[in-house]
């Protein structure tokens, strides 16, 4: 039975939104085609009449799901005046509601070290992710110099990536939950100095 195109790019769209969720809960690695497709609810066949290969659909789960993660927190930083956005923002981000769903959570936390370990591809789609989230950040930081604003947002840009790292990491769920709390606390006083 033949598919429509418009079956075909749902099918497509399905199966990129499985592989971004997978990728974060479970790693590249450990997310096979097989598994992918069955979340998708298709088959192992019908993955490679869209994908040349788990590394190309690679590559764009990852610009994908760094495309939205960017577009939420362009959507924060619209909702209200930037200081207000910023916080909003930062709490968000480090909530145990987002440390506990990696899955639909920021793919930087998830991915990050898994990323540096895969081909160029996938890396640029990567780094092009990061970027933009960057960007979005360096818009809601005072300060007239563009490089400042941006250098700020780079740090912090790590720093909320390495607290949902570490806290994700940790057996002890308050120590998990300190890691959140108290860097949520710096960035706000840090931002409020400012």
């Amino acid at each position: 039975m033949r598919v429509s195109r418009e079956q075909a790019r749902e099918n497509r769209q399905n199966i990129l939104w499985a592989a971004a969720r997978l990728f974060r809960e479970r790693g590249i690695d450990a997310a096979g085609v097989d598994d992918i497709t069955r979340a998708a609810g298709l088959t192992h066949g019908g993955f490679y009449g869209h994908f040349d290969s788990k590394q190309s659909l690679t590559a764009e789960a990852v610009a994908q799901a760094l495309s939205m993660s960017s577009e939420s927190w362009r959507n924060t930083s619209r909702s209200s005046r930037p200081k207000q956005a910023f916080g909003v923002l930062i709490s968000k981000y480090l909530s145990p509601a987002h440390r506990d769903s990696p899955g639909r959570g920021c793919p930087l936390a998830a991915l990050g070290t898994e990323v540096a370990r895969q081909p160029k591809t996938v890396r640029r789609s990567f780094t092009r992710g990061l970027e933009r989230m960057i960007e979005t950040l360096s818009g809601l930081l005072p300060g007239p110099k563009r490089s400042e604003r941006d250098a700020q947002a780079v740090a912090t840009v790590a720093t909320l990536v390495g607290s949902i790292v570490l806290a994700r990491a940790v057996d002890d769920l308050e120590l998990s939950d300190l890691i959140l709390k108290a860097t949520a606390s710096e960035l706000k006083i840090r931002f409020a100095a400012r």
